[in-house]
């Protein structure tokens, strides 16, 4: 049985979140359930281990509120899309988002349990309650304070670096463009160009020293994060 772990189910189907939340009870684990993404946002997302997120809600969509988690909130809390949209680009816009998982109703409950076992598995034990994420030994973040420890030793990164680093660390050796970047880092606020960007990736990974090696580019496509 999994002890202490303690899911969100976040659906506006009433009678859905009913069968997850009691075939999940019989894994073991404490399940709470909000019937829209705002309901689910007035909750201390910090309590739980894990959110089952739908996307086609009323006002706020599920892709809406995991782009908020991730980037105002810099939440690092696992999620997994539980939805009726099965198109290519949609699974590619859930994973683009910071997604753990991504299942397409009808679903099999034997196949939703094995799947929340396992990205509960590689979430790494304590991070969440601490506010922090590893990604190696040596760099972490700690998003309590907004900072980078390389080492255990704190660096000196403006709010864009900080975002950026995160963004890119946390793509899980994605690729992401230029323009990409731009419009996740910087949005449509202020007038930046591609030059922006290298200029920030070459600051961090001064600021990174040795480690700055995992910031690689991908000539002709864009910056990823990748350990040697």
């Amino acid at each position: 049985m999994e002890k202490d772990k303690r899911i969100l189910i976040v659906d506006d189907e009433e009678d859905l979140c009913e069968i997850l939340r009691y075939n999940l009870s019989t894994e073991g684990y404490t399940t709470d359930i909000a019937l829209s993404a705002e309901e689910a946002l007035k909750k201390d997302i910090s309590d739980f281990d894990l959110v089952i997120l739908d996307i086609m809600m009323g006002e706020m969509s599920g892709f809406k509120m995991a782009d908020k988690l991730r980037k105002e909130m810099q939440s690092d809390i696992p999620v997994i899309f539980l939805t009726a949209r099965d198109t290519e680009n949609d699974l590619l816009t859930g994973f683009s988002l910071g997604a753990d998982d991504y299942i397409t109703k009808p679903f099999s409950v034997n196949e939703l349990k094995a799947r929340v076992r396992a990205v509960l598995n590689r979430t790494e034990s304590g991070s969440k309650k601490t506010g922090r994420n590893s990604y190696t030994e040596n760099i972490e973040f700690d998003h309590t304070r907004k900072k980078v420890l390389v080492e255990g030793n704190p660096l000196e990164l403006t709010k864009k670096e900080y975002e950026l680093l995160f963004l890119l660390v946390n793509g899980n050796g994605k690729v992401f463009s230029r323009e990409d970047i731009l419009q996740r880092i910087w949005g449509d606020d202020v007038v930046v160009t591609d030059r922006t960007v290298d200029v920030n990736i070459t600051r961090l990974r001064n600021k990174m020293g040795k480690y700055g090696a995992y910031l690689k580019n991908k000539t002709g496509y864009g910056y990823y994060f990748e350990i040697n």
